[in-house]
């Protein structure tokens, strides 16, 4: 049976961090022979837009860029189907991304391939956050982060699932985390 390890979270609590040493972990220390990882992140870096955002506006009208919903469906779409295949392929696949309002998505993909599904939602404290987020450079994320944090720690489905890593590293980390526990 293949298992999908979801790793969510707001901006700057580790996700991508914690995602890639997970997926060492089962590759170097659980027996897996590979394991696939997606980085929700590295399609939202793929539409580049303009410096200038006066540039961004047309007599008015928002020029081609796209809509922050459909970059979000676009997103998603792609997330599903790289997954979708590597689960197709009998790996295990690692991903981490935001999840707000798409948990369903990947309950279908983990149901499609008779997949065992893992939902992490990790968490810190705000000042946590806002030191991670400033040290990478990304100021401009912290409220939006902040205000991740809050909408997730407080929707019933992430219940229970809830990883606070305020105050440890990596390595604490991986020995905190019971993966049996965010099994859904």
């Amino acid at each position: 049976m293949s298992n999908i390890y979801f790793f969510s979270g707001p901006c700057g609590c580790g996700k991508t961090t914690l995602a890639n040493a997970y997926a060492r972990q089962l590759v170097n220390h659980e027996g897996r022979r590979q394991v696939y990882v997606v980085h929700g992140d590295d399609f939202h870096q793929g539409f580049v837009e303009t410096d200038d955002k006066g540039d961004f506006f047309v007599d008015g009208q928002a020029s081609d860029a796209l809509a922050w919903a459909e970059i979000l469906r676009f997103n998603w779409a792609c997330i599903i189907d790289v997954a979708d295949k590597a689960l197709d392929r009998g790996l295990d696949v690692v991903i981490d991304y935001v999840i707000e309002d798409e948990l369903q998505l990947v309950k279908v993909l983990a149901e499609k391939h008779r997949a065992r599904l893992h939902y992490v939602v990790l968490t810190a404290d705000a000042e946590t956050i806002t030191r991670r987020i400033t040290h990478r450079g990304d100021v401009d994320l912290i409220q939006r982060a902040l205000f991740l944090k809050n909408k997730l720690e407080n929707l019933p489905e992430n219940q229970g699932h809830l990883f606070d890593n305020t105050g440890m590293d990596v390595a604490q980390e991986l020995a905190a985390l019971d993966m049996p526990r965010f099994t859904l």
